[in-house]
């Protein structure tokens, strides 16, 4: 009897170490190829110019993303997927709400400078559903002995790619109007000398802001580094009067007042609509968002998916090209984020405890929260029934460091570039442990599904 049971004993002691390993292992492969990375583009050894980075960039965005999103989702989405996945955008803004809700704990409890306080609720909120999670899905499928069973890689990188246009809408809406510099900030600056911007500067932006939307540069428009929107909605300063003024109805031969009165636009109407003109919506319309729209239509109409996806398709020889380009995606990305860490922090005026804040809320708080929605949703029967990489990719949703994105953002606004590029540093140090934490916590929590 005691022998059996201390078979028992040593089984299970086996199986508990065997899923540790498998929790490990994925993490130590991207860790490695950060590493990697990291040593060649270390301004000691100098093996790789940062301009070899910039432009591997540019080709994972461009295309080895593209290409991977669109064979993976293009053959796993259909009709009935789309019913059964609707959970996996609304996770995303519930995600981002209770975000929200942490950065303003965030700035109650840290008390950052106020030219600051948006920018704390932007990285508490807002994290990385695009190349990382990619990344990590693809690397736990590499494993030989995945939890997640066949079809592991195609249904994970389906379900990361189905969340992300969600994330891009809000990037390039709200996010974009809340990295507006702040009114009493831009007016300081604007009193003092004017700064202009030196040639070559493009060498000395930090790798990290075109690492994921290269080209940055290119979108600046006449009001991207202004409180434009603020001008709008107060009007109280001299500069936005004149900037914006009212419209002039004296071109329009109106009969009487009354008739001027009822068609002019009113004031408020007006400067909504000013606000949604310049919302850049049309940055939404980036290569890996086109690859996802198109990969949901064709994988919507059965005719068009039988054209590109399946052993006899006639164009499956294109699809199978574009699967080789899209090998290159997730060790591409590990090699960029190591060239991102190798350029150290910058200079941030954010403060420590806020920096601390930030992280410990998004890395170490909001996880948990997770935990509790995607548990409230499966109680709830809203969830893929006995999917465990569906639960996996939604609990890397709340997992993940700050976007990336958020960089790109900052420095096309001028408002807290430093700050955000030395947030994104330290959050992505320390999101190697606890994702590393947090991933061991998830597989032992999947194995009850």
């Amino acid at each position: 009897m005691s022998g059996h049971m201390g078979a028992l004993y040593e089984n299970k002691m086996m199986s508990s170490g065997e899923n540790l390993l498998t929790a490990i292992v994925p993490l130590m492969k991207l860790i490695c190829l950060i590493v990697i990375g990291l040593v060649l583009a270390h301004p000691k050894a100098q093996m790789i110019p940062r301009a070899t980075f910039r432009l591997l960039s540019k080709l994972v965005f461009a295309l080895f993303l593209p290409c991977l999103i669109f064979t993976e989702l293009g053959e796993s989405i259909t009709l009935q997927n789309i019913a059964l996945w609707w959970f996996i955008p609304v996770n995303v803004l519930v995600s981002t709400v209770i975000g929200c809700l942490l950065g303003v704990a965030v700035v109650l409890i840290c008390r950052p400078p106020p030219e600051f306080k948006r920018l704390t609720i932007i990285m508490t909120a807002f994290g990385n559903t695009g190349n990382l999670p990619l990344a990590i899905v693809g690397s736990v499928c590499h494993t030989k002995d995945s939890p997640f069973g066949p079809h592991c890689h195609s249904k994970g990188v389906a379900y990361v790619s189905f969340a992300q246009w969600v994330a891009v809408i809000l990037v390039y809406t709200l996010v974009y109007h809340m990295m507006e510099p702040p009114m009493q900030y831009y007016e300081i600056v604007e009193e003092g000398s004017e700064i202009e911007e030196q040639p070559g500067s493009n060498v000395s932006r930090p790798l990290l802001v075109e690492a994921e939307w290269p080209g940055i540069e290119e979108k600046e428009t006449e009001h991207s580094k202004t409180p434009f929107i603020a001008r709008i909605f107060n009007s109280i300063s001299s500069l936005s009067q004149t900037t914006f003024p009212d419209i002039d109805l004296g071109e329009r031969s109106l009969s009487s007042p009354r008739s001027i009165q009822c068609l002019a636009e009113p004031r408020v109407v007006r400067r909504i609509r000013i606000a949604v003109e310049q919302t850049p919506i049309q940055h939404v319309l980036q290569p890996p968002t086109i690859a996802s729209l198109l990969a949901i239509i064709i994988g919507m109409v059965p005719q068009l998916k039988a054209f590109f996806f399946g052993y006899d398709a006639p164009l499956s020889f294109v699809t199978d090209s574009l699967e080789i380009l899209a090998g290159a995606m997730v060790p591409s990305v590990m090699l960029i984020l190591g060239g991102m860490l190798a350029e150290g922090p910058k200079d941030s005026t954010l403060g420590l405890r806020t920096t601390i804040g930030i992280t410990v809320a998004r890395l170490l708080v909001l996880p948990l929260l997770g935990i509790g929605v995607v548990a409230l949703a499966d109680k709830l029967h809203l969830l893929v029934q006995g999917d465990a990489m569906y639960r996996f990719v939604l609990l890397l949703q709340y997992t993940t460091p700050s976007a990336i994105l958020l960089g790109a953002i900052a420095s096309l606004r001028g408002y807290a570039v430093k700050e955000a590029s030395a947030l994104l540093f330290w959050q992505h140090v320390f999101a190697l442990f606890s994702l590393s934490l947090y991933i061991i916590i998830y597989f032992k929590l999947l194995t009850y599904i």
